[in-house]
């Protein structure tokens, strides 16, 4: 049996950046601090997080006034910020600085008065606090029909956005039809999917070719994540979703001769390596070999906040 690694795979910028923030912030503020919603979508790094002070909250009230309120990567809308401020939180951004952009984009063609076409879905943290930001101007779409049937004011007048971990062909298509339906639609000169979401994308298009099956290490809240199973099984190749190796069973790799592994944008790479040394204790005694496809750099690199660089770390008493 073979084992390959996609490239890349696992943690990306925002994640890593916003689990640094929980980490600066406990070491400089001491605990508790507060955190808006999980900080990422991982059930392990929330655990480990906890167990050295920080507190996962869904509403600003939940924190007792005047607390270190850090907001998650997923972002928030301007309602969480103003009921943060009204409780006098001393609040700290983790927004991802890419889905930040979308937000940004979402208040400028509101003020420009234009009906907003949001591709993503509904319920998810990252959507919420994009529609937030002009709810007045956002409609969501979900999915094609919905991108056949929405009514805007004026045709003429009208923007495209999207959530940021979403699948880049089921995207496509859907912004194909839009862009028929609105042929003056306005988008960001620059798409709103993540680059590190088409990345893993790609690479599991790539790992298709030569797996029979394909392993993704992914939380069941994790859009991204689901996206990669959604990716591979269009390629046509079995997958399979877990968290973590205690979830994997000897029948779903028995007579596999090549099992493909990527993990989401919010796991750990010893998450990923437990994962592939269950495989391998499973496999026993048949032989197993791994390798990664050619490694490609992710170059990309996101400062935490200023006001953490700039605070000294307490020291350890």
């Amino acid at each position: 049996m073979k084992i390959v690694l996609a490239s890349p795979r696992g943690f990306c910028a925002g994640v890593i950046r916003a689990i640094q923030v929980v980490s600066e912030a406990l070491q400089r503020f001491g605990p508790p601090v507060y955190v808006r919603h999980g900080i990422v979508h991982n059930k392990r790094v929330i655990e480990e997080l906890a167990s050295r002070g920080a507190i996962f909250v869904e509403d600003p009230a939940e924190a007792p006034p005047g607390s270190i309120l850090i907001f998650s990567a997923h972002g928030v809308s301007p309602a969480v910020r103003s009921a943060a401020d009204g409780l006098h939180h001393r609040s700290i951004d983790a927004t991802c600085p890419l889905v930040a952009k979308v937000h940004v984009e979402a208040r400028h063609f509101a003020n420009d008065d234009y009906d907003i076409l949001l591709i993503g879905h509904a319920g998810h943290v990252e959507v919420e606090g994009t529609l937030g930001e002009a709810p007045n101007h956002i409609r969501l779409i979900e999915d094609v029909e919905d991108a056949r049937t929405v009514r805007v004011r004026d045709a003429s007048r009208v923007a495209l956005l999207t959530q940021t971990t979403l699948s880049v062909d089921d995207t496509r298509e859907i912004a194909e039809i839009l862009t028929e339906r609105f042929p003056r639609i306005k988008a960001p000169r620059k798409g709103d999917i993540c680059y590190a979401t088409q990345n893993r994308q790609d690479a599991v298009k790539e790992l298709a070719r030569i797996a029979e099956r394909i392993l993704v290490i992914s939380d069941a809240e994790s859009s991204n994540g689901i996206r990669l199973v959604e990716t591979a099984r269009r390629a046509g190749v079995t997958a399979l979703r877990v968290e973590h190796a205690g979830e994997l069973t000897s029948d779903w790799i028995a007579s596999a001769r090549v099992i493909g592994v990527t993990a989401g944008a919010s796991v750990s790479e010893q998450v990923v390596q437990g994962v592939v040394d269950r495989i391998v204790e499973l496999a026993w005694p048949e032989r197993v070999e791994a390798e990664s496809m050619p490694i490609v750099e992710e170059s990309v690199r996101f400062e935490i906040p200023r006001v953490l660089r700039d605070l000294p770390i307490r020291p350890i008493r």
